[in-house]
């Protein structure tokens, strides 16, 4: 059976497990050797493809990067003949897109498993380095809190996925208006072990958190609404005063690019509890993980 990995929850809970630890080893066979891999980007990239293009290289492959306007969704040809034609070059399919339903035309017609690098949904690679990350710095997560302060958006989604599947306590701390719904909030509570909690301020959300973390408040494609967000977010801000009201020696965590004085101030993310770069990094382990396990390694 063809896997993808459109959102974590496609996975259960042993197999988020097994991915972190595939990514975690010294070596992992070369699965991708002498095959391709096509990487297809409507959104501009540093991290994302930086990192699965390094970890198609290590597992063997050839990545190959797509411009957008050398396939143009539905203008120059329809999702699903472009997916056709490049699963019968390639060994993987992966995309950055806008929506998310692209990625779900995809995998309804590709022979081959389709990697979601970035929906506006969904951003399951990020979150698979975030856990990674905080399971190097705090060990298991299981029975953990960890803290989300911003959006809910594509980032806070696939993190909380992870969370519950791993047991963690996960506590969304959102503006009004920029919170997960309630029907959200009981999907993410049915998806595993852990606990789903959702608060409209930023101290109650920190609170005996293990790791905080945030992103941007305006993403590509919102900077319309930039003034208006920053005004919605005011309080939200992840200063030393607010990481001070987590858990002693609690981490800072940002999936980047970062605004500080925005949405984190310099102190935080260049201080001493901020694990950014090792997130960053870990983007590489994460991708050679989950590209590992969807081609069968176990």
């Amino acid at each position: 059976m063809i896997r993808h990995l459109l959102d974590i929850a496609d996975f259960t809970a042993a197999e988020l497990q097994l991915v972190v630890d595939l990514a975690q080893r010294s070596e992992l066979p070369r699965v991708l050797d002498g095959q391709g891999a096509a990487l297809i980007f409507e959104k501009p990239s540093n991290r994302t493809r930086q990192s699965m293009e390094m970890a198609v290289v290590r597992l063997g492959g050839h990545p190959v990067y797509t411009r957008p306007e050398e396939v143009e969704f539905d203008v120059r040809e329809s999702v699903e003949d472009i997916t056709r034609v490049m699963a019968g070059y390639h060994a993987i399919l992966g995309a950055r897109t806008f929506a998310h339903a692209t990625l779900q035309r995809m995998v309804a017609v590709s022979a081959v498993p389709v990697v979601n690098m970035l929906s506006d949904e969904s951003h399951p690679l990020q979150a698979l380095a975030d856990v990674l990350t905080m399971q190097q710095v705090h060990g298991p997560l299981d029975g953990r809190t960890v803290a989300y302060v911003g959006d809910y958006n594509n980032v806070s989604r696939s993190l909380a996925e992870a969370c519950v599947l791993l047991g963690a306590n996960f506590v969304l701390g959102c503006p009004v208006g920029y919170h997960a719904s309630d029907d959200e909030l009981q999907r993410l509570k049915a998806l595993g072990a852990g606990t789903v909690t959702q608060v409209h301020n930023a101290r109650d959300a920190v609170g005996g958190a293990i790791a905080v973390h945030t992103d941007s408040w305006t993403s590509m494609g919102q900077e319309a609404q930039r003034a208006e967000r920053a005004k919605a977010f005011t309080g939200f801000t992840v200063d030393a005063a607010l990481m001070a009201a987590a858990a002693p020696g609690a981490g800072f965590y940002h999936c980047l690019p970062a605004h500080r004085g925005e949405e984190v101030a310099s102190e935080v993310i260049d201080g001493p509890h901020s694990h950014v770069f090792a997130q960053a990094h870990n983007r590489l382990n994460a991708a050679c993980g989950a590209l590992a396990f969807l081609k069968g390694v176990r």
